[in-house]
């Protein structure tokens, strides 16, 4: 299949948004019809967030002109007429069939096995509320015919078949024997259960020893599934905590700095060692490159400490007016478990 990153104008945020409109390839865009496209687009973006403006229709109709190009489809496809949904239940012919057709007629088994059908093979059955198109409507006077009972079986001279009605007369009471007199049954074997995995069973739930002590519903109690790399994600939060808390006051130092050069009358009182925190700005940037864009939810895959314009998970750590990637890791660093933002899955940092 051909990738559409080759067309002009399709970019990495158009590649995801034309996908999660079900458009993969280049064959599948090349045969989208236009407007039905920009509407699918615009309803993804809607939902999912993923550009800040939808495409317009013209760079629609230009990455479907390429796309034709590529595949080798003439510019402008044949249209087939639209179907208009009729409403056939309101037809005459339609409400005398049914109701002259109280009952279903089944298909025979010996039909299926003819031809070699399975269930999956039949058909749905037409909606004649929303059916597009021309409909065959067949009306006559159809009865099922009243089930006969089935022929007695010929007698056969040589088998006696028993009546049920009658009592058995002839049975030897000596022989029967009370429950009170057999012995104690053989007691079961208790059924042994299957060695469980402890690396599986630990990535689910934490141990035992872990939450003794720690009520079910607090926040100290440590739950979810196992991270892969808990200590790079741990390190992760220090390294973005400490960036985040060093960009505002890099700042605010860097102007007390150069106030007290200006009008040292006024600043005297800055100390020479606030020239510390704009120089360690660069170096804890570069640990967050290093850690903190590393760290990843074990399930959906997703970025933790980067931020991403996209609908959240309604479970995702949130502060007002501060965002999600801070108090994320103010909960990782404090409770050892955190809530994915994308995905919402709960994960934890300790066995």
């Amino acid at each position: 299949m051909a990738s559409l990153l080759g067309i002009p104008g399709i970019g990495k945020t158009s590649l995801d948004l034309l996908e999660a409109a079900g458009f993969p390839d280049a064959a599948t865009l090349a045969n989208a019809d236009m407007p039905a496209l920009a509407r699918e687009l615009e309803r993804a973006n809607s939902i999912l967030k993923i550009s800040k403006r939808t495409p317009t229709p013209a760079a629609v109709q230009q990455w479907i002109l390429a796309a034709r190009q590529i595949v080798g489809l003439p510019e402008e496809l044949s249209a087939a007429p639209a179907a208009i949904p009729v409403n056939y239940e309101r037809s005459p012919q339609v409400m005398t069939m049914l109701a002259n057709a109280p009952f279903a007629i089944p298909l025979p088994a010996r039909t299926l096995v003819d031809h070699q059908l399975g269930v999956a093979d039949i058909p749905a059955a037409l909606l004649l509320n929303r059916y597009a198109g021309d409909l065959d409507v067949k009306v006559e006077q159809r009865v099922p015919a009243s089930r006969q009972p089935k022929p007695a079986a010929t007698p056969n001279p040589y088998v006696r078949i028993s009546d049920p009605g009658t009592a058995r007369l002839d049975m030897d009471m000596s022989k029967l024997r009370s429950t009170e007199n057999l012995g104690d049954p053989m007691p079961k074997k208790a059924a042994t259960a299957a060695p469980v995995n402890d690396r599986v069973a630990l990535i689910r739930a934490p141990l035992t020893a872990t939450n003794k002590g720690r009520a079910p519903n607090s926040r100290w109690y440590i739950r979810g599934v196992l991270h892969s790399h808990p200590n790079s994600v741990y390190i992760g939060a220090i390294v973005t905590l400490l960036v985040m808390i060093m960009i505002p006051v890099s700042v605010i130092a860097s102007a007390l700095l150069l106030a007290s050069t200006e009008m040292p009358e006024k600043f005297a009182w800055v100390p020479n060692w606030l020239l510390a925190l704009p120089v360690a700005l660069p170096l804890s940037g570069i640990a967050y490159l290093i850690f903190g864009l590393g760290g990843t939810c074990r399930v959906c895959g997703q970025k933790l400490f980067v931020h991403r314009s996209h609908l959240k998970n309604s479970k995702a750590h949130h502060v007002w007016g501060v965002g999600y990637i801070l108090p994320l890791c103010a909960h990782i660093l404090v409770f050892r478990w955190f809530r994915c933002t994308h995905c919402g899955t709960p994960l934890r940092l300790k066995q």
